[in-house]
């Protein structure tokens, strides 16, 4: 089971953006849907009322990660502070040609953040937010370079969170019992708002899973959101209460299940037997009123 999982929050499109992704990429697909409850009750948001009994997440894969679409309103929005790198490497039969037919699909109707181009750490590189407002970077790897995964999600720290790469990482790897740091490349000279000591690059494991970050080389207003939080899944409520004391640090932002760290990365802490959970007699009115999941609620 994937230990940590990207959720994207979409308006009201999640699962035509799925349908979209799943076509797009190769190896990917479907896997399930969950609806929201046919309920009134009070305590829920308008957008939850109007979407009673339609689609409330969806499952898909990608190339190989699974990603979670959250069918809401537009209250938050993905943003270029977390994108996905998309690593088409030559040593596992993956070429150019097929970067460049999914860069048509993810820039139909999207915008090009660095066109697709020849750069010092790729021959083939370009970063897209596509019209669903996800972004992508997609490049063809060094065939005799250190493997990794198809898809890497990548945190950008900018804005509010400027030059915190390096101490997140530190952190993230303190945090998880099954976490180590890679590579780390600082960018040797200031770089618009990075430090010399900023990391231009820079990835680490949690459970065998590879995520990139870097520092922002140039100024923005944006930094991390709920647009795009990850969820953790736990075996146990000693392992949910372990991750919530660590990463919970802005207590206004705890809701069922979802808290933000002190870097404003949004989480979501969850038991492994959550859509079982939620099969239960008003289930979705307990995850609602809870800020921590608290599996014995249920």
């Amino acid at each position: 089971m994937q230990k940590i999982t990207p959720n994207l929050w979409f308006n009201g499109n999640a699962l035509e953006a799925a349908e979209f992704y799943a076509a797009a990429f190769p190896n990917s697909k479907i896997m399930s849907t969950e609806n929201y409850p046919e309920t009134t009750e009070e305590g829920l948001a308008d957008f939850q009322l109007d979407l009673a009994g339609k689609v409330l997440t969806v499952e898909f894969e990608l190339g190989g990660m699974h990603f979670t679409g959250i069918n809401a309103d537009a209250t938050f929005a993905p943003n270029p502070s977390i994108s996905f790198f998309v690593n088409f490497d030559p040593s596992r039969g993956e070429t150019k040609e097929q970067l460049d037919e999914l860069w048509v699909k993810l820039a139909d109707g999207g915008q090009v953040l660095m066109p697709l181009d020849t750069y010092d750490w790729s021959p083939h590189y370009g970063w897209v937010q596509d019209k669903y407002g996800v972004s992508w970077q997609l490049m063809l790897s060094n065939a005799e370079g250190d493997p990794r995964p198809f898809i890497v999600p990548s945190l950008q720290f900018g804005g509010a969170a400027q030059n915190r790469a390096a101490e997140a990482i530190e952190y993230y790897t303190s945090v998880f019992p099954n976490a180590t740091k890679a590579s780390a490349w600082p960018y040797g000279e200031a770089t618009g708002p990075a430090t010399a000591e900023s990391l231009m690059y820079a990835d680490f494991q949690i459970d065998g899973q590879w995520i990139a970050s870097n520092d922002s080389g140039v100024e923005q207003d944006f930094t991390f959101n709920e647009g795009v939080s990850l969820s953790v899944v736990c075996k146990d409520q000693a392992e949910i209460d372990y991750l919530w004391e660590r990463l919970s640090a802005v207590s206004e932002a705890e809701q069922c299940g979802w808290c933000k760290d002190k870097f404003g990365l949004s989480w979501q802490i969850v038991p492994e037997n959550m859509n079982e959970l939620m099969k239960k007699p008003d289930a979705f009115k307990t995850m609602m009123n809870q800020h921590k999941i608290v599996v014995a609620e249920y």
